[in-house]
């Protein structure tokens, strides 16, 4: 097969009915065009964004009032207004069924089994929303949850955002300083926990950290403790302001949930940077920017239809888990899992897939590579037929994983890597039905989404590596920063690089395809010699080295210029040596260029990397110079930093 062979073609047979070709009918008629295909759909989307974002709230069945302007300011970046005398609820969308069907199927590795019907989830939030009412709670309070990803937690955040509050959650994986500087910021007045997870087949306790953290958060007038492991009570017992989920919801009987219809842009969800450079930002979004982003990327980039099974493998600390929830408004079936992807073994989620019929598996990047790396072939030992589309974000994926996902886990499914993020709680390139797969290559930009790659001097660049910007207002640009009352953090964070335009931090290049490749975070960016290279690079090369598992890549400020050092985490028993040294300098020299070839490989035993999974290049590349890392409740293994300080090594 040539570099230039696509890996998977859609059926045109099969995209007939389905939801992106009703849109697509339905906009050429909105339009008064004949819109043939996802270009020129696109091209309307970002040429008329009033007309198409109307389009997609009557074709979501959005529940609310538009107002007369769809529109107003559209070309001020920040500063546009949607919908701005629309109102809706957000709870409301994602509430809107009612019956004995599964709205939510969950699975606690292989410990918990359970199922929650739509009048089984409208129920609870109903009891819920009375609780939080009787304790005060009202539109624009903060509600914060450290949770598994359970039926409760999405029952927590919808009975918070039926009444106007606004949403907050981590996962309950977070050390007590990471949990304080998220929520110490927001000041909740509830917060809601568990009584332990489990992972990797154990039980977790959070009892210790819990009482610290509540005596900090001097905010919260009430702790909710959710049973997972039978022992709610216990912990309740033992925390002050504390209440278990039962005695929390008894007093109340079920009855129809009342919702409170606010502007679009009413906050809906804080959301938190997770880098390693001070306190976590505090990212405000809206609820009707989010609902429609959602919509669409989940109706039409997914083309999912009602009553499909909808999976994402997140914790409440990523923007992914928000992501899934929406699938709510579309009345799909949300697939729930918490712990570990290889507890009891790595076959738990196909085994998922299998058992549910599930139509929509995603997942990470570097999910695919450990199934990869394990020696798993799950086309082989499960049935999948009803996979259509699988998706992977949280890092670029590697040429060589789209290569395994058809070879080792399904020939005939729709692979989309996928870029965006917290600050936009969705994303700018992603996944397109009506186009072919390419190795290594995201599909295209996102309906409504003016995205385009531009150089140092703001001229957007074709088969070139540059900035990834969006020249145009979307409804998911977050509505503020919290504590950032003149909007300056704001500003600074995406619009001080070139006026009037969004650039994301990420280094990019369109394809001869249109698709895009993502190199990695443009703030990483390696600049040896002056000349930019992306770390992504060097990762998709040397990790398919058998001898190593992964790796992480930074510029270290050397001899008045910056050189490579690449860290290595090698396979069990090997070591490296000067023969290893060199095999991994010729493989980077023959798959990426002489410019991407290290000039020190250090050997490490662990990797730091975020509570979603993504390495750590900043904090080590700090670590590396001497500098305080700030925020070290980000990352899942801090510890991992002390590795990388002082090195012998660097120093010569």
């Amino acid at each position: 097969m040539s570099e230039t062979a696509p890996l998977w073609s859609p059926d045109p047979a099969n995209l007939a009915g389905t939801p992106f070709d009703r849109f697509l009918k339905e906009a050429s008629i909105r339009s008064g065009q004949a819109l043939n295909d996802y270009d020129e759909l696109h091209q309307w989307s970002v040429s008329n964004p009033s007309a198409f974002w109307d389009c997609i709230w009557d074709f979501g069945d959005v529940i609310g009032t538009k107002g007369r302007v769809i529109l107003e300011d559209g070309d001020k970046m920040p500063g546009a207004r949607f919908f701005p005398g629309g109102a809706l609820n957000f709870a409301e969308n994602l509430l809107r069924r009612n019956d004995d069907t599964d709205a939510l199927v969950f699975r606690g590795e292989d410990k918990v089994r359970r199922r929650m019907s739509w009048a089984e989830l409208n129920g609870l939030v109903s009891q819920l929303q009375q609780a939080m009412l009787a304790r005060g709670i009202k539109p624009g309070d903060r509600v914060a949850a450290m949770m598994p990803n359970m039926p409760e937690t999405i029952a927590y955040m919808l009975a918070a955002v039926s009444i106007g509050a606004i949403w907050s959650s981590c996962s309950p994986d977070f050390g007590e300083r990471g949990v304080v500087d998220r929520f110490g910021q927001i000041e909740p007045k509830i917060f809601f926990t568990c009584d332990g997870y489990w992972y990797n087949g154990k039980k977790q306790d959070v009892s210790e950290k819990l009482g610290p953290i509540i005596d900090q958060l001097t905010s919260v007038s009430t702790v909710v403790v959710t049973p997972y492991l039978g022992e709610a009570a216990e912990v309740a017992g033992d925390l002050p302001r504390a209440i278990t989920l039962d005695a929390f919801v008894e007093p109340f009987e079920e009855k129809a949930v009342e919702f409170v219809r606010m502007p679009f842009s009413h906050p809906l969800y804080i959301l938190f940077s997770s880098g390693t450079t001070g306190i976590p930002k505090c990212i405000v979004h809206s609820a009707g920017g989010t609902l429609l982003q959602h919509i669409k990327e989940q109706r039409l980039q997914c083309n999912l239809d009602k009553g499909e099974k909808l999976f994402y493998f997140t914790t409440c600390g990523w923007m992914m888990w928000n992501w899934l929830v929406s699938g709510l408004a579309s009345e799909l079936t949300l697939l729930l899992f918490d712990g570990s992807p290889f507890a009891p073994d790595g076959k738990v989620l196909f085994d998922y897939a299998d058992e549910e019929g599930m139509h929509f598996f995603g997942t990470s990047a570097k999910y695919i590579d450990a199934v990869k790396k394990s020696g798993l072939v799950p086309k082989e030992s499960h049935d999948l037929s009803t996979v259509r589309m699988l998706t992977s974000t949280g890092s670029p994926l590697a040429p060589e994983s789209f290569e395994f996902i058809y070879s080792g886990i399904k020939s005939d499914v729709h692979l989309a890597s996928i870029s965006g993020g917290t600050d936009i709680v969705s994303c700018f390139v992603l996944g397109v039905p009506t186009r072919a797969v390419y190795k290594g290559e995201i599909q295209g930009a996102g309906l409504g989404m003016a995205v385009d790659v531009w150089n140092d001097d703001g001229q957007p660049v074709r088969q070139e590596k540059g900035e990834l910007v969006c020249t145009k207002p979307f409804p998911s640009m977050p509505v503020m920063f919290w504590n950032d009352e003149d909007g300056a953090k704001y500003r600074g964070a995406y619009f001080e690089r070139f006026d009037n335009v969004w650039c994301h931090g990420d280094f990019a290049e369109w394809t001869e395809h249109g698709g895009m490749i993502i190199h990695g975070r443009s703030d990483a960016t390696l600049n040896p010699g002056g000349v930019r290279i992306g770390t992504a690079e060097i990762y998709n090369v040397v990790e398919q080295m058998p001898d190593v598992i992964e790796g992480l890549a930074i510029g270290q400020e050397w001899d008045n210029d910056v050189r490579v050092v690449l860290f290595v985490r090698l396979a069990d028993g090997v070591s490296l040596t000067d023969e290893l040294t060199s095999r991994i300098k010729t493989r980077i020299r023959e798959g990426a260029s002489p410019r991407h070839v290290p000039a020190r490989i250090v050997p490490v035993t662990d990797i730091p990397r975020t509570k979603s999974g993504k390495i750590t290049e900043l904090a080590v590349r700090d670590i590396v110079h001497g500098r305080e890392v700030k925020n070290k409740e980000a990352l899942a293994n801090p510890e991992a930093l002390d590795l990388y300080r002082d090195l012998a090594v660097l120093a010569e």
